[in-house]
């Protein structure tokens, strides 16, 4: 079998990094890197020349995990959402033969403002990311009315091919 990197994009607080923390567990011989921690700095900006260093080292622990052998190696972050950024992370990981994944959560305007006021989280909600559109050749899944588990099980049959 081939190894396997599995993306998952989208909006802050449409559901990525539940989903993605708890997908990975469901999956014998996997590895799971938040690259929205990877990303953490005050002020943040996408636009900060700096943060490509942040890229690169997400680029590092991808390639890691696929050396080390993982069978499944799942990634989530906003910031792959962007094709520039996603595609630069991607061409960077040192490791060859492996199939990539994708996909984007997405949800509603409302169902966003309720998850950012559920979380605690301060200021605006931006709803930019929501905007975008999905990487080519994702697969994009609505997480509205719909559970963690509800979410997990469809990324399952979709990465399983069931």
């Amino acid at each position: 079998m081939k190894q396997t990197l599995i993306i998952i994009s989208g909006s802050p607080c449409v559901g990525k990094t539940t989903v993605a923390s708890k997908l990975f567990k469901m999956f014998e011989n996997s590895a799971y890197c938040d690259g929205d921690w990877m990303w953490t700095v005050h002020p943040f900006s996408i636009k900060d020349k700096r943060l490509r260093n942040c890229d690169k080292n997400i680029s590092f622990v991808l390639s890691n995990y696929l050396n080390s052998k993982f069978d499944y190696v799942f990634f989530s972050s906003v910031v792959a959402t962007y094709k520039t950024i996603r595609e630069k992370i991607i061409s960077d990981i040192d490791y060859d033969n492996y199939n990539i994944m994708g996909f984007t959560l997405t949800c509603s305007k409302d169902s966003l403002k309720k998850r950012h006021a559920d979380r605690g989280d301060e200021g605006d909600v931006s709803y930019h990311w929501l905007e975008l559109d999905a990487y080519p050749r994702d697969t994009v899944i609505n997480t509205d009315d719909k559970t963690i588990d509800e979410v997990c099980k469809e990324l399952y049959l979709h990465i399983t091919n069931r």
